[in-house]
């Protein structure tokens, strides 16, 4: 099922599918959040040396096919499959946006 993403997201989704940790970063603002395995990245710096180590040790890939918006924050589901421990997984992706902007993102089960 194919779902329209807002632009911010569109582009985090698109750089995560070509594996592309500079880009993935470049979603997000500066000062951006990512939240994912427990962990916090704080900044661009941060979410590409993130997604960078994530991505030289598993691939995968994320297939969205819900959305929802509520209070400011945009939950979109994806189907991943990859290289993980517990892989086929549905993850939901919380996102807050600035402009066409990814300011936080949590990932969560």
């Amino acid at each position: 099922m194919t779902i329209q993403l807002p632009k911010a997201i569109e582009a985090f989704f698109a750089a995560d599918r070509i594996a592309d940790p500079d880009a993935i970063a470049e979603a997000f603002i500066e000062t951006g959040i990512m939240k994912d395995r427990g962990e916090t990245h704080r900044g661009r710096a941060a979410i590409r040396a993130f997604m960078a180590a994530e991505l030289k040790q598993y691939s995968y890939t994320t297939e969205p096919f819900f959305i929802a918006s509520e209070n400011g924050r945009t939950q979109v589901t994806c189907h991943v499959v990859g290289t993980f421990p517990g892989s086929p997984i549905d993850l939901r992706y919380m996102f807050v946006l600035e402009g066409d902007k990814v300011a936080e993102l949590e990932v969560t089960v």
